[in-house]
């Protein structure tokens, strides 16, 4: 027999259940339409143009992470959210992809063109270049101006223990781990080039080599001459002969800090000093500049011949040297130099007066 109150229980708790399932639908339906909102917005910040202006660098310091570089993006006006940015980031994976350096950042960049940048682009090239034939007081002159680098050179370097070239860096990096990446570059090189290098040569050590390397990159600005230019040192130390390298001299009077800036005095190429390679046998005791590799490579492996002389073609450097076997030979060309040189210095000469003379014939200004 039915009992209509107990019908009466069993309806209300039925439509107790539908109205909390109900509810818990609801909650859930308006919960989902609040995340999809909070995407959506998220998503058009993110893929959104931005508020930069125009283009700028940014720079991304070493060890920087995701945190520290939204922040850093948002102060500086790039982007309109770091909390946007971060959880972007992190959904994407890409927090342990962010790479130290200064990138190019276009105006109107969003936020997901940032991010692709400061992880998969290639940062600004920043690069101390080191001319061959340098000295290390040079190399340390060029280290020390360069303002995107930090700290002081703790030593400068020996004279000869850099390898001249490129060196790729980061700004804020210390201004020490450049001259380190140098000396490293030359140690790796000179190992190499003194295992390869012809088995009768006159030096014994790699030290050695080194220094006639610089001498050798100090003589010659053509190239394609340092074979041949060291050829004429290896013969000259062959036969026991000095070297009469005038750029010696000129080290023994400077140490490499400036050049001389005028000739060599008979009184500087009598005088005895270390350096002076017209009064000392053999090498002097240090390199007097840092050589490249070809200069390396031009006295590890000279090229064969006899000459034991040469002198300059002409005034200028580019014009290379012209050789000789025979000492008579040599001062023949030296006189052919002279003459040359003479007939430069007075063609100079006649310029500067006929550029005197204009300057002296023209109108004054009113």
């Amino acid at each position: 027999m039915n009992d209509p109150k107990a019908r009466r229980t069993r309806r209300r708790s039925r439509n107790g259940l539908v109205d909390i399932l109900n509810g818990l639908l609801t909650l859930l339906v308006l919960g989902l339409l609040v995340a999809g909102g909070m995407f959506l917005y998220g998503a058009a910040q993110f893929y959104g143009d931005g508020p930069l202006k125009q283009e700028t660098t940014f720079r991304v310091e070493s060890g920087s992470g995701l945190g520290s570089t939204s922040t850093r993006l948002e102060e500086q006006g790039l982007i309109s959210n770091r909390y946007v940015f971060q959880i972007a980031g992190r959904a994407l994976e890409r927090s342990a992809a962010i790479k130290a350096g200064d990138f190019r950042i276009p105006a109107g960049a969003s936020m997901a063109d940032i991010l692709t940048e400061i992880t998969e682009g290639t940062p600004i090239r920043y690069a101390v270049t080191i001319p061959e034939g340098w000295t290390s007081w040079e190399v340390v002159q060029r280290v020390n101006g360069n303002e995107n680098l930090i700290g002081e050179i703790s030593a400068a370097p020996p004279e000869g223990t850099i390898l001249p070239g490129s060196y790729d860096y980061v700004p804020g990096n210390t201004r020490q781990s450049v001259i380190d990446q140098m000396q490293t570059a030359m140690n790796t090189t000179l190992a190499e080039v003194w295992a390869g290098r012809q088995t009768d040569l006159p030096i014994e050590t790699p030290q050695e080599l080194v220094i006639l390397a610089s001498i050798v990159e100090r003589e010659t600005g053509v190239a394609s001459e340092r074979p041949e230019v060291a050829a004429v040192f290896v013969n000259r130390l062959r036969a026991g002969m000095r070297l009469q390298s005038d750029p010696t001299i000129i080290y023994g009077i400077t140490k490499g800090e400036a050049p001389l800036g005028r000739g060599l005095r008979r009184s500087e190429i009598e005088a005895k000093t270390p350096y002076n390679t017209y009064q000392i046998d053999g090498l002097p005791p240090t390199p007097i500049a840092n050589p490249g590799i070809e200069a390396l490579k031009a006295v590890a492996n000279p090229d064969s011949h006899d000459y034991l002389y040469f002198v300059a073609k002409g005034a200028l450097p580019s014009e290379g040297h012209v050789f000789a076997e025979t000492y008579a030979e040599h001062r023949k060309n030296v006189a052919q130099y002279r003459k040359l040189a003479d007939e430069a210095e007075a063609a100079r000469k006649a310029l500067e007066d006929a550029q005197a003379g204009a300057a002296a014939d023209a109108p004054a200004a009113e």
